[in-house]
């Protein structure tokens, strides 16, 4: 069974917030000996709280001492390098969750370029896309292209060398070096791509910019016809 997901805010009822601060406390201590422990450092911590009429330290007095001493001899660039308040840490977890929301977004959209391309192949009409799904949408012709004329080109490759290690063969067994190297036929693969290409931009009036194009998406706020790149 899994732990129930505790709720990150101020415990209002003083009971549950006292009960809280001794369970937490304890095992803060517990983690805090078994990184010591386990990966041989040194470590301290201080605890003030409205419960008790003093603080309390780990390990002891004087181990706090020596190692704040020892925090203290650091130049002071490096004692705020990793240095992080609530705020600080706080403000990195909300830009990590809209990293990960902004990731998401663009999956989500490749997907669904991805299907209405395939949709379209099978013989779907086109007509009900805005102008920044079909721009998503030749963005997402072009990359497949791409990738099909690498994989023309690897094979075409493969077989020029073929083709050179059986030439060699044949001049080994005292026969005749062939008058044409067999290659892949490049030209039906991309013409059955064109009609597609022509189909969803049959004035290309929508250019791509090389490797770096970004695909647009969808900004109310931005030119309707050339968005900013929602993902690469």
């Amino acid at each position: 069974m899994t732990r129930k997901k505790v709720k990150l805010a101020y415990i209002s009822n003083d009971s549950a917030r006292k009960a809280t601060f001794k369970k937490r406390k304890k095992g803060l201590m517990k983690k805090m000996s078994e990184l010591s422990i386990l990966c041989g450092i040194d470590a301290c911590a201080i605890l003030y709280s409205p419960y008790d009429s003093q603080f309390e330290v780990w390990p002891s007095p004087l181990g706090v001492q020596l190692v704040v001493a020892r925090f203290k001899k650091m130049p002071k660039m490096e004692q705020s390098k990793k240095m992080v308040n609530q705020e600080s840490f706080l403000k990195q977890r909300i830009a990590k969750g809209n990293e990960q929301l902004k990731q998401l977004g663009k999956d989500n959209r490749k997907k669904e370029i991805t299907q209405v391309m395939f949709q379209s192949l099978t013989g779907k009409g086109l007509q009900t896309l805005n102008i920044i799904d079909l721009n998503d949408l030749v963005w997402m012709i072009d990359q497949n292209l791409k990738k099909i004329n690498k994989m023309i080109e690897s094979l075409n490759k493969k077989a020029q060398s073929l083709a050179t290690a059986a030439a060699q063969l044949v001049i080994k067994n005292g026969g005749k070096m062939p008058e044409e190297k067999p290659t892949f036929d490049t030209m039906d693969a991309i013409q059955r791509q064109q009609w597609f290409v022509h189909l969803v931009n049959p004035n290309e009036q929508m250019a791509f910019a090389g490797d770096d194009m970004m695909l647009p998406f969808g900004d109310a706020n931005q030119n309707p016809f050339w968005p900013d790149g929602f993902f690469p």
